[in-house]
């Protein structure tokens, strides 16, 4: 193999060369970063020296080609005006809508001044100085449509079909700031600049087109005129979508375990771009063994042309996943065949709860049951789940609703004995009724009322 950094590794796969040494492999350790040394999800994300403790810790350990400093899309939501909800083990969720009540945009810019920007320039400088020459550092950003739905709320989904003007205007400014905030992550030293956008997985390629095509088109044009590589990076199962995702010239996508890797990849592959992915958060990295995580990504590494490839988690790893398990998929990438042969014999370990469903057919009321993967940590989750609790405070006690999260066993195990396909979805008496798709909430007050016939 010949000598190369992982830094060189990763760009040049970025930049579509053949014929590499291996698939890089990017880690998004997150507030997970804060678990090796101790701290909570908290203080990793406003305090600048734990921070930067916490993510020498992942570079030394799980020994990434490309690493994140910082992933936190409520940084932008922050400062332009929404209330967070603070976690020890998961990012903060945003819990006010500045436009939800007025719907008046008023197009402030960040300043390298505000919020937690004087905290995340200052760490991406440091750890630039530190690992630049080593490591591809990624700049994460909050895609446009996501920070839309910060500022304004599940009602951003009504506005789809209510009034798109507002729509255009509004992901027109938060483009803005995607810009504005790519500029000062550029001039911090990072490599990549990844535009993440979770939401774009729950809505239509129709409605991608229509609203989301122009302002991606235009962020990604903007970063190669800047001179760096870029990412889409998208949560849930954005299948049907990754075709128009593509068509925005982004330099790589990545996603998570809701889509079909081997799939998509032929479609990535057609437009020349990178695809990243998809280790399962929860069944593998989470609650897996060390070998389940190296036979997953043995089994991947196997499926797939590793041309225009990188492994990387689904999403940002959870806080309490086991070390041994990271450390595990970068002995993987680094060192397939050895691992292949010591996995010879090994079968993977499943999870073994035992779940009763309910009777769907004697319920007295209708029930409405969310399944996400953490309605507290994923936003295309919590929008999923705001939408359901709206229903709740309309219908009061004529229905029932509860949450299953697939970051818990008992969670895991409720999913596959439903035969659910993807997160997060909504079903009504057993019946699924909105699958990776955020109903408008007249669409889905007429569903329960169909059930309360």
């Amino acid at each position: 193999m010949e000598s190369i950094t992982g830094r060189e590794l990763l760009i040049r796969t970025l930049k579509h060369e053949k014929n590499l040494p291996r698939v890089p492999w990017v880690p998004f350790a997150g507030i997970h970063s804060g678990k090796l040394k101790g701290y909570t999800a908290t203080e990793v994300l406003t305090d600048a020296d734990k921070l930067f403790e916490s993510l020498l810790e992942v570079n030394r350990l799980y020994r990434p080609d490309g690493q994140p400093v910082l992933f936190d899309l409520q940084v932008e939501a922050e400062i332009l005006g929404c209330e967070l909800v603070w976690a020890e083990k998961a990012p903060p969720s945003v819990s006010t809508h500045p436009l939800n009540d007025d719907k008046t945009i008023h197009e402030y810019l960040p300043e390298k001044t505000d919020g937690r920007l004087p905290l995340i320039l200052d760490v991406m400088k440091r750890f630039k100085a530190e690992v630049g020459n080593t490591t591809a550092l990624f700049g994460l950003i909050c895609g446009p449509f996501t920070l839309a739905s910060h500022l304004r709320g599940t009602e951003l989904f009504m506005d789809m079909f209510m009034d798109p003007d507002y729509v255009h205007k509004l992901v027109e400014y938060t483009s803005s700031v995607n810009k504005r905030i790519a500029e000062y992550y550029i001039e911090a030293g990072m490599d990549v600049i990844a535009i993440v956008d979770p939401l774009v997985s729950q809505i239509s390629p129709q409605h991608f087109a229509q609203f989301l095509s122009a302002p991606f088109t235009g962020i990604f044009s903007f970063l190669r005129e800047k001179g760096v590589l870029s990412s889409f990076f998208v949560c849930g199962n954005a299948t049907r979508n990754i075709e128009e995702m593509c068509k925005t010239d982004p330099d790589s996508i990545f996603i998570d375990e809701n889509i079909d890797m081997v799939e998509v990849k032929k479609i990535t592959d057609r437009y020349n771009i990178v695809l990243g992915g998809n280790i399962p958060l929860t069944s593998i990295m989470l609650y897996g063994t060390q070998q389940d995580n190296m036979k997953y990504v043995i089994d991947l590494l196997d499926k797939l042309n590793h041309h225009n490839l990188a492994i990387a988690p689904g999403c940002d790893m959870p806080y309490d996943v086991p070390p041994e398990n990271a450390i595990g998929v970068q002995q993987a990438v680094r060192d397939t065949e050895g691992v292949r042969k010591m996995l010879e014999n090994y079968q993977v370990s499943d999870i073994d709860v035992d779940i009763e469903l309910p009777d769907y057919d004697s319920l007295e009321k209708p029930l409405i049951e969310v399944f996400t993967l953490d309605s507290a940590t994923c936003a295309a989750c919590t929008y999923m789940m705001n939408a359901v609790n709206v229903a709740k405070e309309h219908f009061g006690d004529k229905i029932d609703c509860v949450e299953y999260k697939f970051t818990t066993r008992e969670g895991i195990a409720r999913v596959k004995k439903m035969g659910i396909k993807n997160l997060p979805c909504i079903y009504i008496n057993g019946e699924l009724k909105y699958s990776s798709i955020i109903p408008s909430r007249n669409d889905l007050f007429n569903s329960i009322e169909e059930y309360l016939k």
